[in-house]
Parts: C-alpha cells; structure tokens; sequence
C-alpha cells in the first residue's frame, strides 16, 4: 500500500490523471465523442492488466477477453436477477473471474512462449462457445440489452454521462498506478526475470509458477473490472464483444505501445481503440488503417510507439523539458 501511494503521488502519475480527466472533461458536450474516451478508458484498464501479463511475465493469455466477458455476465446476473448493487458485484464479479481465469490457465502456466498462447487461445474458444451456447445465463448470440447504469455510490440516482466517464478515468488510472506499484516491488522484479529466462529465473529460486499464477490472478481481476465496467456503460453485451478478436485487439494496443513500459500499453489504447468506432461509416477502411498503423509502427519501431518515442528524445538534444517527464523519476 505505501508502495501504491508513493507512486501515486509523483509529478508523471498526477499528470496522467489530470490527462485523463480533461480529455473526458473536453468532450463531455459530445456524447458521441464521450463515449469513444469512455470506451477508451476502459480498454487503458485492460492493457494495464494484460501488460503485466505479456510485457513484464512473458505470458500471451489469448483467454483475456474471454475472462472479461465471465465477469460481465455474471455482474450483469447480479445486478439484474438477484438486485446487488453495481458497485459490489463488480468486484465479486471480477473475483470470480479471476479464480476461474486462473483455474482455466493453471495447466497451462507451466507452459511459455507459443505453447501457452496456443494453449490460451483454445481456453478462449471453449469460453467463447459457452457463451454463445449457455442462453439461460447469456442469451447467446441475441446478447443482453437493457442493462441499467450503475446508481451512484451512496445514492439512487444512475450514474450517467460525464460522471460515469469521469468514473471510468479514474478506474483506468487506478489501474494504471497499481501495475507501476507492482513493477517497482520485488514481485515485479521477479516476474522480469521470469519473462527474461524462466530457466535461470528458477535456478536462482525464484517460485515461477506460483509467480505466475499470481500474475494471471492479477491481469484476470483487472480484465473483470473492465468487462463489469464495459456492461455497465455500453448497456449491451453478447459473446462477440469477448472473443478471440477482442482478446488479439488488446494485446496489440499493448505491443503497439511497447510492452513491458507503463506508457506505452495506454498510448496503444488511446490510438487503437477510437479507430473503429471513429471509422464506423467507412467499414471497409477501418480495418486497413488499423492493420496499416500496427504494421507501420512494428516495422519501424519494434519497441512500439513509446518505445520509439524515448529513442527520438535521447537522440534529440532539444527535448529536454520532455525527457524529464517521461525519463525522470519525478
């Protein structure tokens, strides 16, 4: 917790935040727009969890978005069927989905590298099948609609418009901070020497499985938030909205970003994410540009976009007012 909190309060961190609430601010008078941030924030949520996976632990988990959809659903079964409130069942929503991710993923986490990303994507096809076949409990492939806003904390009036995308920046930030504090423990530090050389890493005594299990504990809980979050706001789900595509769009944002940064995960959502939805009158075009933005930034900058980025400002002796903000330990 003390770890948490002193990354929480330096200058970049603050920053971010301050980032984040006036882009939901600036666009609060277009609810259209307001929604493309709203949904951008969400996925910022989600790159945050699974770049603790990929980028620090090494692990592709193709089974992300299938483990998102187990907490929408079962979120969506609480508040609907059984009238907890949004802001308990999201958590206990995300637990679940969590015990059940790692549980799914445990044969599998004594697999790396394209065996546990084969091994996650048919996880994910089995999850994504039970959605569509489970109509009791998913309506499959009709989705649920209607979903009700969340109310407000200590009150019953919904959470709607700007305050729900403010809610949303917030969740994404906290997000954020809690992989920095987590990169900055000795746990991190574990999980970088496991995704480095799981041999060695095992040698020096390091526990790699439960490591990993942890790990995947982690990313799960953070991809429930999002799929809690995600029915709660857009008011519809169905099993197309967690399926395989959704889990490979996700790790794209994080590797187009630059895995293994804290930066680099949010500018991949805040580039990607917007683009099919601003885009949405030309379907044929959105799916070129996407392709041809991952394909140029891979090509050109291996690292990601950030990673390119801090290449081109400790090359360029001008920068030095941003090279404090992004290099510095402020």
């Amino acid at each position: 917790m003390k770890t948490l909190f002193t990354t929480a309060i330096r200058v970049r961190p603050l920053l971010m935040l301050a980032l984040m609430l006036a882009a939901s601010l600036a666009v609060s008078g277009d609810r259209f727009l307001a929604f493309v941030v709203g949904i951008t924030m969400i996925h910022i949520l989600w790159t945050a969890g699974m770049n603790l996976l990929t980028g620090y632990t090494g692990l592709v988990p193709l089974v992300y978005a299938g483990i998102a959809g187990v907490s929408a659903y079962a979120t969506v079964a609480l508040t609907m069927q059984h009238r907890w409130s949004f802001w308990l069942a999201t958590p206990a929503s995300a637990l679940l989905a969590a015990l059940i991710g790692v549980l799914l993923g445990l044969p599998s986490l004594r697999l790396k590298g394209f065996y546990f990303a084969l091994s996650s994507l048919v996880i994910q096809t089995v999850v994504s099948l039970t959605f569509v076949y489970f109509v009791g409990f998913t309506n499959g492939d009709t989705g649920i609609n209607q979903i009700p806003p969340p109310d407000m904390p200590l009150s019953s009036h919904p959470l709607r418009g700007l305050a729900f995308d403010l809610v949303l920046a917030a969740f994404a930030w906290v997000g954020v901070i809690g992989i920095w504090a987590i990169t900055l423990m000795p746990f991190g530090r574990r999980l970088v020497a496991i995704r480095e050389d799981e041999l060695l890493a095992r040698a020096i005594g390091i526990d790699v499985v439960r490591d990993k299990m942890l790990s995947f504990f982690i990313g799960s809980f953070y991809a429930g938030i999002g799929g809690s979050l995600y029915a709660g706001y857009v008011g519809f789900i169905s099993p197309r909205n967690f399926d395989l595509l959704t889990s490979l769009n996700i790790w794209l944002m994080v590797a187009f970003g630059g895995r293994g940064t804290i930066m680099g995960p949010i500018i991949g959502a805040a580039v990607l994410a917007p683009v099919p939805f601003l885009l949405q009158q030309y379907a044929s075009l959105k799916d070129v540009v996407y392709g041809a933005l991952v394909i140029v930034v891979m090509v050109l900058m291996p690292m990601g976009l950030y990673g390119g980025l801090l290449r081109h400002i400790r090359l360029s002796p001008g920068a030095v007012w941003l090279r404090t903000i992004l290099l510095g330990r402020a």
